[in-house]
């Protein structure tokens, strides 16, 4: 059986969410425009029990709403990317399509790898801020406990393409928080 959402971390992940979020919407406000006219039909009144219900529905609907704008705005991995990428994801633990959200900014990282004690990104978008972006994951990891983790977030590829080989190359053990830092990484993003 074919799997309908694409996991966080994955690659393809924004893209199959924009679908999946649009469509969720729409069933929802369909759902609810029923429901009023369920009402109206069956009492020939808006005053009913079925238009309680289906005001109380847009707030579900509403919510996917906000979601599905949220997804409209995060661009996904590019494809040139994603083929030079392909080689080091069963070297390293990497993620895809992550977009961090803050009180002052938002991140979008296309790729991200852990090794050991080192998280490294990589951003296709110009107008995002590497070095907040930095400090904004160590922060997160410091709110978790987590220690004695590196972050650095790059914004071109060949710079990280070659950190990702070195890192590949590396006989370093797992960092003895590595679940507790994916976690937190699925935690923080979008």
């Amino acid at each position: 059986m074919k799997q309908i959402l694409v996991p966080k971390g994955a690659y393809g992940y924004f893209q199959n969410r924009k679908i999946y979020t649009a469509c969720r919407t729409v069933f929802f406000f369909l759902l609810c425009i029923g429901l009023y006219a369920i009402g109206i039909v069956r009492t020939g009144s808006s005053k009913n029990l079925y238009s309680i219900i289906a005001v109380l529905g847009c707030l579900p609907a509403c919510k996917s709403a906000v979601n599905f704008l949220m997804f409209l705005r995060t661009k996904e991995c590019g494809e040139a990317l994603h083929q030079k990428l392909l080689p080091y994801d069963g070297k390293l633990l990497t993620f895809y399509d992550l977009y961090f959200t803050s009180y002052q900014k938002n991140y979008a990282v296309s790729h991200m790898a852990l090794k050991g004690g080192i998280l490294c990104g990589v951003t296709e978008n110009p107008s995002c801020d590497c070095k907040e972006a930095e400090k904004h994951l160590e922060q997160m990891l410091a709110q978790e406990g987590i220690k004695n983790v590196v972050v650095h977030i790059f914004s071109q590829e060949d710079p990280y393409i070659d950190r990702l080989s070195r890192l590949a190359e590396m006989q370093e053990d797992e960092h003895k928080d590595q679940e507790g830092i994916v976690n937190l990484l699925y935690a923080v993003s979008l």
